[in-house]
């Protein structure tokens, strides 16, 4: 039961109740290049568009979505590192991220 990766020590006599260490997420590494990917599956066919490879995390994600959204106008999401925004704006995206120093492609259909 030691070695089961479902459970954890929580309790120990000799040392009392034992505090869990923060998990630090790494940033995913990529290619150097933000991509912007169209996708309709699993969503009635309402299409949005994925960002991903942006190498940032926490706070530094949730602004540049925060900026996007507002910059055009539409909602969106950060779900696992990448920014989700609604409609087939890909175009725009890429625009307004070389702005932003990004390099960028179009993948996918």
């Amino acid at each position: 039961m030691a070695n089961d990766q479902n459970s954890r020590l929580v309790y120990s006599t000799e040392q009392g109740r034992i505090k869990e260490e923060p998990v630090i997420k790494a940033i995913p590494k990529g290619d150097g290049f933000v991509r912007i990917l169209k996708q309709t599956s699993g969503r009635k066919g309402k299409g949005v568009c994925i960002i991903t490879g942006t190498g940032l995390i926490g706070e530094e994600l949730n602004k540049l979505a925060a900026e996007l959204k507002k910059k055009l106008g539409c909602g969106g999401a950060v779900k696992d590192n990448d920014i989700e925004i609604q409609g087939d704006k890909r175009e725009l995206i890429k625009s307004f991220l070389e702005t932003k120093g990004f390099k960028v492609k179009l993948a996918g259909g």
